[in-house]
């Protein structure tokens, strides 16, 4: 184990919530700066970033020991906000890449891809942070920590690696002035999985030239 992490497991509790909050409200009031779409040119590279650093925070947070919450049942936060108009607000910003192939589960044998947004990847991990920020913000650290770190194992956290891939591949294949292959039957729902059984038609017919049009993210020409 590096002296980084046994820095981190044996960390003052206190210290450690302001820098993990801090971490993540910076990556809350980045991407919400992103989604209003006012650069549309760094978008994919700054979003990169964002995600890597984000992940970041989430390594630290399962490194640690398990949280506790003080409270048996987790306080109420009240209604959750709504995130259809930032989820389209992505959506527009990253078309026509939006859609991407993902393993659930690289350890479960013969696991199919399924068809992902990066879009909705970035709304569900927006609501999942910003839950805990209310605990945060309300005193209750603790609760907070015992939130992200859960949410960081079961959901925000392996969105955030899909995420993070696909913003790789993508940037990868702009800068290198590679075509994308052909993703006819991929389809999403709102939930980010098939309608059906049968993977229906969706994007993904556009050259790494085409895609850097209108996202804005300048080509270079791949090294021999």
């Amino acid at each position: 184990m590096s002296d980084a992490t046994l820095h981190d497991t044996h960390q003052d509790p206190g210290d450690f919530a302001v820098q993990v909050a801090d971490q993540i409200e910076s990556f809350l009031v980045a991407v919400t700066e992103v989604a209003k779409g006012d650069e549309p040119g760094s978008a994919i590279p700054f979003l990169l970033l964002e995600v890597s650093q984000l992940l970041l925070a989430g390594g630290r947070l399962g490194a640690h020991e398990d949280f506790v919450p003080v409270e048996r049942y987790e306080p109420d936060t009240g209604p959750e906000p709504d995130m259809d108009d930032l989820r389209e607000r992505f959506a527009v910003l990253l078309d026509p890449a939006d859609v991407y192939s993902e393993v659930f589960d690289p350890y479960v044998p013969r696991s199919e891809p399924v068809p992902h947004r990066i879009s909705d990847d970035l709304a569900d991990i927006i609501a999942d942070l910003r839950h805990g920020m209310v605990h945060y913000r309300a005193g209750r650290v603790s609760e907070a920590l015992w939130w992200w770190q859960f949410s960081y194992f079961n959901t925000w956290g392996p969105t955030a690696s899909a995420a993070l891939r696909a913003l790789q591949s993508l940037l990868t294949h702009i800068r290198t002035e590679s075509p994308l292959e052909e993703l006819n039957g991929l389809d999403t729902d709102a939930d980010g999985v098939p309608d059906d059984g049968s993977l229906e038609e969706e994007a993904g017919r556009v050259m790494a030239e085409e895609i850097g049009v209108p996202l804005g993210v300048t080509t270079k020409s791949a090294r021999p």
